[in-house]
Order: C-alpha cells, then structure tokens, then sequence
C-alpha cells in the first residue's frame, strides 16, 4: 500500500499594514478638492491634512476645513518655527503642510492623504521618497480652461498663468507614480481609481516605509 504523502506549507504571515503618505497633485483645475471632498464623502478611513495659507477665504470655505487661513505674519512664523512640512508661494499666496498634523496622523496608522501643488509634490518627494505621489489631470486642455473660467475667480491675466503653468506641471509626470484623468461628469470614476492605487500599494511584498 502506497504511503500518503501530506506536504504541510507554514501560513503565509502578512506583514503589518504601514501606513501611506498619498500625495495627490496636479494643475490648478484639475479638481483635487472636488477629488477630496468625493473621498470624505465615501467615509473613507484616511487622515485628510488641512493645508495653511495666507489666500483669501473663498465663499462656502470653512476655517479648518477646506484650509487654515493665515495672515502673512502667522505664516511666517510657522516658517521661522519649523512647523511646516513644505511651503511655497503658489500664484503670490503661501501655503504649506503643518508637519505634526501629518506625523500624529501617520503615528496613529492612518493613511495620511494630502493635496499640493506640483511643487509642494517634489519638496514632499526630497523629504519622504516612499511617499505615493499621484497626478490628477482633466482630460484635455479645454475642459482645464472651462473649469477654470467657470469659477469666476480668475482675471484674464490670471487665467492665463494658471493654463501657462499647467502645461509646465505636466512635464514633470516623471515625478509621479501614477496619473489619474479626472475627465467630466466621471469624478466617482476618478475617486474609484485613486482608492485602487491605495488598496493595490497595501498588497505589495515590498511595502513602502515613510518616514518623516
């Protein structure tokens, strides 16, 4: 009689989740916020930083939730104080990263998700390369101008830099580990893909370790 063989494999043992610093970027126009207030709106389990800035309050934003809004002075002070991850003038306005709101975030194993400009994008990626960096784009040039001129926020000069300076951002996709098209009328597609790329990078056998 022919012996049984039983070949016993060892679990597989997962190794502890680590959570993320997601980096989402892109053109003025693209729809970041749209983009962030979409997640917050599924109840997602991530940190959402609120960014400072010395711009002025636009209407329906709310202190400490769309942003932190500073004078010149208290900003210059979180800069003298060392309290900001990263800062930048973007179209003659500060604004910035509170760094502990990000470490208290990510000590508590919560993703961290954040906003910045292509700029802030790069400084982030200097300081912390496992971070996951995402581009949004719309997707053509003119749907960029419409959203752009629908706000009404813009003078002709103004609107102009913004569409100049996107066709410069999108030169630096190389910084970028992914690109998502957030085309019209298909923000939840642009949402669902964005969560895919946090769920697939929690599946990888070599995870990102941040550090900050």
């Amino acid at each position: 009689m022919a012996r049984e063989v039983r070949i016993v494999t060892p679990p597989i043992v997962q190794p502890p989740r680590s959570p993320l610093l997601i980096v989402i970027s892109g053109p003025s126009g693209a729809g970041k916020d749209s983009v962030l207030q979409r997640m917050k709106e599924r109840g997602l389990p991530f940190h959402f930083v609120v960014t400072a800035t010395t711009r002025a309050r636009r209407s329906g934003e709310v202190e400490g939730k769309a942003y932190f809004f500073l004078t010149h002075d208290q900003f210059a002070e979180m800069i003298e104080h060392n309290e900001l991850l990263e800062h930048a003038i973007v179209y003659n306005d500060y604004k910035g990263i509170p760094k502990r709101q990000v470490r208290e975030a990510l000590a508590s194993g919560k993703d961290v998700v954040m906003r910045v400009d292509v700029q802030g994008a790069e400084t982030i990626r200097s300081l912390c390369p496992e971070a996951l960096l995402i581009f949004l784009s719309p997707a053509t040039e003119e749907e960029l101008v419409e959203r752009l001129s629908h706000r009404q926020t813009e003078t002709p000069e103004g609107l102009q830099l913004r569409i100049a300076t996107a066709r410069q951002e999108l030169k630096r996709l190389d910084l970028f580990d992914y690109l998502v098209v957030n085309a019209n009328q298909k923000l939840d597609v642009a949402v669902d893909t964005i969560v895919a790329i946090i769920e697939a990078e929690h599946h990888r056998t070599r995870p990102r370790r941040v550090t900050l």
